[in-house]
């Protein structure tokens, strides 16, 4: 068999090698626990390991086939914005990692494995076990309580077909909100309007950043409307500025790859690949020419041991622009479709970058001197297989931290964590404007330093869910989210949910409404 039909194959499964505490035995038909986790993302984990350190029982429960979510899945050029917000679990994390390259302090860019490793001790340290390949199917409530959530296998590897877990509190950690969903709690996806919440840089925006410049023919035949669009390009008018919509700004894939010669795997042509998907970048490149190589349309963030972590850069990169709206509300099978979308236009353009003839031969140089790290993703055949879900399902909560909140115009009295980077949304449609390519989507605002993630934008409406917290879909509009959504930010908040569930559980029957944040970051400031 051919190494790319291999390469396929491998990333359509998505498998993992069995760890001792990533668990592929099968859960107890039915289980019994103080705290059900779902998602071993970084909030998941700090939530699970806080929670055992707490005394109380848990099980962490991974629909995917690795945990660590974005933190062990590339990112390793850590967004911040101010490092005073890394505390407690989140801090001994990056300070874990330095360790492990021989620093006494926190280190922020990092490789994928090295993410990796040090989750699992802190898992193990801690004694829990994460179960694997196991996804959301049912939940079972009392009135406004959830009792159980229902859980079925996501690979034929799990030999027991479905599982119920019943517990005094439930943690959604995962990207997509599944389990708030299925709980029956009001969220919201894509962006609202300027005017919902009295905002700037909500709703629809084209804007200068990560654009085409004006003279950018979008046509199949230059000049001639009737011969259709080029790839990526949308059909349909882009609409007005501010104004709200249900489309959801691009995901794509931080990529690990390296350019040491004892560890690389050169990129190959992919099975599915189809250069007229890259037909912009060639349009794009005649009015705006090659000026920086492959750092033009590739953010190229060196790593330690000659890796990089690989963003989105440029009019056209790794963003797969308005291909994940449907995503948030997708049922498995149609996620996986788009997920094999995304992967199949990645490999494809790297591919393209390094081979088509009418690339500059200085950048197809370039370019060829990388390739798949022959020790990351041993598991997935050196590809990530996991998708940079930026944005999903919000819940729409006790409380709504918005622009306002951002820009430390409007303050809290129950904050349980911290965030200070930019109001960030990446491209979310991609049209013809005035005979031109545009991007719309795309909003850069920088805030004034530090501010406070209330309590109350973890927590549901009592009426709808008393015992559940929601760390990573949390209550918020589409910009000020852009702004909360990082990873350390993330594990702040899964530590803090761990908090107030033991609290909840211990001193209000469960009910996390009725949690005091102050106690809650008292408990956790020791």
């Amino acid at each position: 068999m051919k190494r790319t039909t291999l390469f396929c194959l491998a990333l359509c499964l998505s498998l993992s090698h069995t760890m001792a505490q990533e668990s592929w035995e099968p859960l107890p038909k039915e289980s019994e626990v103080d705290i059900c986790i779902y998602g071993a993302t970084s909030a998941g984990i700090t939530a699970a390991v806080e929670a055992r350190r707490q005394g109380h029982s848990v099980l962490l429960i991974e629909p995917g086939g690795r945990i660590g979510g974005l933190t062990a899945g590339g990112l390793g050029e850590t967004d911040i914005g101010k490092v005073e917000i890394i505390q407690g679990l989140s801090l001994n994390f990056y300070r874990r990692v330095g360790q492990v390259y021989g620093s006494d302090q926190p280190v922020f860019r990092f490789e994928p494995k090295v993410a990796l490793k040090v989750y699992r001790q802190m898992l193990n340290e801690a004694g829990v076990k994460v179960y694997m390949h196991r996804r959301m199917a049912g939940v079972k409530k009392r009135g406004n309580e959830i009792q159980s959530i229902l859980l079925e296998r996501a690979s034929e590897r799990i030999g027991q077909k479905r599982a119920r877990v019943t517990a005094k509190v439930f943690i959604d950690c995962s990207y997509e909100g599944d389990l708030m969903a299925w709980a029956g709690v009001t969220y919201t996806v894509g962006r609202e309007g300027d005017k919902a919440y009295g905002e700037e840089f909500n709703g629809l925006h084209m804007r200068e950043y990560h654009q085409f410049p004006d003279g950018v023919d979008p046509y199949r035949e230059k000049g001639n409307p009737r011969s259709g669009l080029l790839w990526g390009i949308l059909p349909g008018e882009m609409g007005q500025k501010g104004q709200a919509d249900k489309r959801v700004q691009a995901y794509n894939f931080r990529l690990t790859v390296t350019n040491d010669p004892q560890n690389r795997i050169p990129f190959t042509r992919p099975e599915r690949y189809d250069s007229t998907r890259y037909e912009l970048l060639l349009r794009w490149k005649e009015v705006e020419p090659w000026r920086r190589g492959i750092n033009d349309c590739f953010a190229w963030s060196l790593m330690p041991n000659h890796k990089t972590d690989v963003n989105n850069r440029g009019a056209l990169s790794t963003d797969m622009i308005g291909e994940n709206w449907d995503y948030p509300e997708a049922n498995y099978k149609k996620r996986q479709k788009i997920y094999q979308k995304h992967v199949d236009y990645t490999l494809g353009l790297l591919w393209f970058v390094a081979s088509d003839p009418r690339i500059p031969e200085a950048v197809r140089r370039e370019i060829g001197e990388w390739g798949w790290p022959r020790d990351e993703y041993e598991e997935n055949n050196h590809f990530t297989p996991q998708l940079y879900i930026r944005e999903s399902r919000r819940m729409v909560g006790r409380y709504v931290m918005t622009q306002a909140n951002c820009q430390r115009k409007a303050s809290v009295d129950d904050a349980v964590g911290w965030a200070a980077y930019t109001m960030d949304s990446h491209n979310t449609g991609r049209y013809v404007v005035n005979g031109m390519v545009k991007n719309e989507g795309d909003v850069e605002i920088p805030i004034p330093g530090k501010y406070d993630v209330s309590y109350r934008s973890l927590t549901p409406q009592e009426q709808e869910a008393r015992n559940l917290l929601v760390p990573v879909c949390l209550s918020a509009s589409h910009i000020a989210y852009g702004s909360i959504r990082m990873e350390p930010v993330f594990m702040v908040l899964g530590q803090s949910a761990a908090l107030a569930a033991c609290q909840a559980i211990e001193q209000h029957n469960g009910c996390v409404q009725q949690v005091d944040a102050a106690q809650v970051m008292a408990r956790f400031r020791e």
